[in-house]
């Protein structure tokens, strides 16, 4: 079985060890036997992991900037029970929809051994089922690419330095993504929180700092594509944040 658990809790999805102790307790839950695990923490954000049963397998990945999981159950047993562990899971990740996109026997023993099921695909380009972002910009004659992006945890410290250090942070984000200012850093603050907005050829990147809540909000719209993830990743070092969440979008 596969399922796709959508709207979850991305700090969860961001913390390796308390996925970790999710899939392991889903799959005690569903009556497997564990054997191992081992989960892996990506940089700057992103989980993989295992669980190793007895009866083959739970595995997951994670993006905590779409709110998104990917899980592959998968068992040669019979007393595994899937829809318990999929319920454990989707109540570890605070899930708010989860859908089995695959539910498929495999490798059906027969009389000669294992049978080869008839393939539902065949000789296919996938590649072509793969757009990225930048190929739906270019593919669609888009006029402008936009991003929202939403960052947590931050360690930056609500100093009249740092706070003027927005202005640099601005700059900083716009190089990294090979965009060009089209004038200064507008910046302004009130009750702990700054408000900024820099100009671009072709658009804008704005954005709040609230260093109360220790949240970042930024948005950032061009006439031109530029890469979200690499926008969100300079932002989240920036700030020093834990985990982030992002909606890219192609404007027609």
């Amino acid at each position: 079985m596969t399922i796709e658990f959508y709207d979850c809790d991305a700090k969860i999805l961001a913390d390796s060890a308390r996925m970790e102790e999710i899939f392991v307790t889903s799959a005690k839950e569903s009556g497997a036997t564990v054997i191992s695990s081992h989960f892996h923490r990506f940089m700057p954000q992103g989980v993989s992991g295992v669980v190793i049963i007895s009866e083959s397998h739970f595995a997951v990945h994670a993006w905590p900037e779409h709110e998104y999981a990917a899980v592959d159950l998968f068992t040669c047993g019979e007393n595994v029970d899937f829809s318990r562990a999929a319920a454990c899971i989707a109540s570890g990740l605070g899930s708010e929809q989860w859908v089995v996109s695959s539910l498929i026997d495999r490798g059906i023993v027969g009389n000669n051994g294992i049978e080869r099921l008839v393939p539902v695909t065949e000789g296919r380009d996938f590649h072509s089922f793969q757009l990225s972002w930048k190929s739906r910009f270019e593919k669609t004659a888009a006029r402008a690419f936009s991003v929202a992006i939403d960052l947590y945890d931050s360690r930056r410290e609500p100093t009249d330095e740092n706070f003027a250090g927005v202005r640099r942070t601005a700059a900083e984000i716009a190089s990294a993504l090979g965009l060009q200012a089209d004038g200064v850093c507008r910046m302004s603050r009130r009750d702990g929180s700054c408000k900024f907005v820099l100009p671009l050829v072709g658009g804008w990147i704005g954005g709040v700092w609230n260093a109360a809540r220790r949240t970042v909000y930024i948005d950032i719209f061009n006439e031109s594509f530029f890469d979200p993830r690499k926008a969100a990743e300079t932002a989240l070092a920036s700030f020093s944040c834990s985990y982030y969440r992002m909606q890219p979008h192609v404007r027609q």
